[in-house]
């Protein structure tokens, strides 16, 4: 998987094994092998093109690292200390990635597309000094405890306001 997804476009058999060779002395049918397992369990789909098949991964090198990540978190009898202790094997490389992904993720949805534009904090009745997502008279690390637990901006009775749009967010 990790040639097919280094090059990002559809790859036979023959170009797989040539960047192998680079490294190793590996059969052809060894290749092929390995590719139609990929196919068979739905990892790659292929294409005919004359005799052979170009084969393309069906989902990124991202999406299968976040769905295993998500797969193990979720089996925890704990996921907050799971978490917690993901975290703290983290290099800070790794950390500050993570917080570059945070942000992206909770972006203002001001910088969403087709957002509608929030009212002014006046004109909702918050103080003009709060930082967003906060609340007032609330400590703002529990706003963050909530953002981490996917309950921010929930209703009490669990009523969720962003659940409420569609796929485009509106």
């Amino acid at each position: 998987m990790t040639r097919v997804w280094k090059w990002n476009r559809p790859v036979t058999v023959r170009e797989v094994l040539e960047d192998l060779q680079q490294e190793r002395s590996i059969a052809y049918t060894t290749v092929m092998t390995v590719l139609d397992n990929l196919h068979q369990k739905g990892w790659v789909r292929r294409e005919a093109e004359g005799r052979a098949y170009r084969y393309e991964a069906v989902s990124t090198r991202a999406a299968y690292s976040a769905a295993l990540m998500n797969d193990a978190w979720s089996q925890s009898d704990n996921p907050a200390a799971a978490l917690v202790a993901f975290f703290g094997m983290m290099s800070e490389e790794q950390r500050h990635a993570l917080r570059d992904a945070m942000r992206i993720v909770q972006r203002p949805e001001e910088d969403l597309p087709d957002a509608e534009t929030p009212a002014p904090p006046e004109a909702s009745g918050e103080k003009g000094d709060e930082k967003p997502g906060e609340k007032s008279g609330e400590n703002p690390a529990d706003n963050q405890a909530d953002n981490a637990t996917g309950n921010a901006g929930e209703k009490p009775g669990g009523e969720n306001p962003a659940s409420d749009r569609d796929a485009t967010g509106r």
